[in-house]
């Protein structure tokens, strides 16, 4: 090694590193969801940025800087589906991608912990875009809840009759209250066969994810914090900006804009 080589070598080594631009885009994007994206959503996330990087160097940087998505599992049913009330033929079988917005809603109830007790969530979400459009929420699970999240729903979409809405086989599914409701509004109802999750394997999934990027990393002391909480999960962050892997890696919202956007008449 020559002199002047040996002392510009040490010159380096003295200077401040630069700081990496993804590392710091990648902490922070792995911050922004909320520390629950994966690999995959962090690679898209940094597409997006315009910063284009191999999936391979994602998850290196992930395991050097220790980004990991920890996630829980549990599981408590909330379908009591012991009843003689009317129920629906599975009319939606398994068809779980509509053409366009309206064609088919899928519901379901699931619950949450708050400290000593329970607060049970009924969501609407319309299987075109996966965008959660109804929801309702309360300390018990009357018919009730379900018709509220179904009225948010229809108010906020206005959809045209012969929409299929389809659920699990939930004796408040069944009620003459929420039939009635379907009744209105010339919506066609349609169940999940006995005992078989697979049907409405969507709702599963977006409860699933609700509960794994948010319930189970909380500790809710009363009913309100929690309402609020799994409010602003649904409107700041799955509808507007939770990338959706069935949906090309864009958020609800984003997908229905892209979608429903008229584009311009081209004139010769």
């Amino acid at each position: 090694m020559s002199r002047a080589g040996y002392y510009a070598a040490q010159r380096r080594l003295r200077q401040p590193k630069k700081p990496c631009v993804v590392r710091a885009l990648l902490k922070s994007e792995f911050e922004s969801s909320g520390r629950t994206y994966g690999s995959r959503r962090l690679k898209k996330q940094l597409d997006v940025k315009g910063l284009h990087v191999g999936l391979h160097r994602v998850r290196r940087l992930m395991k050097e800087m220790q980004i990991k998505a920890i996630w829980k599992r549990k599981f408590i049913s909330t379908t009591d589906s012991r009843h003689n009330l009317p129920v629906f033929e599975n009319i939606l079988n398994r068809q779980f991608n509509p053409s366009a917005p309206n064609q088919a809603w899928a519901s379901d109830i699931t619950y949450i912990r708050v400290r000593n007790n329970w607060l049970y969530l009924a969501v609407v979400l319309d299987l075109y875009s996966r965008k959660v459009i109804g929801w309702a929420m309360s300390p018990t699970m009357p018919a009730e809840l379900v018709c509220n999240a179904l009225k948010l729903a229809i108010h906020q979409r206005q959809p045209q009759s012969r929409l299929v809405v389809h659920s699990d086989r939930g004796s408040q599914y069944a009620s003459k209250d929420y039939q009635d409701l379907l009744s209105q509004y010339g919506l066609i109802g349609s169940m999940s066969r006995k005992g078989n999750c697979w049907d409405n394997s969507v709702m599963e999934r977006f409860f699933l994810n609700l509960k794994m990027e948010r319930v189970w990393r909380q500790n809710y002391a009363n009913n309100e914090e929690a309402k609020m909480n799994i409010t602003d999960y649904i409107i700041n962050f799955y509808n507007s900006r939770r990338l959706h892997s069935t949906l090309g890696y864009v958020s609800p919202n984003m997908y229905e804009m892209q979608n429903t956007v008229k584009k311009p008449i081209a004139v010769s």
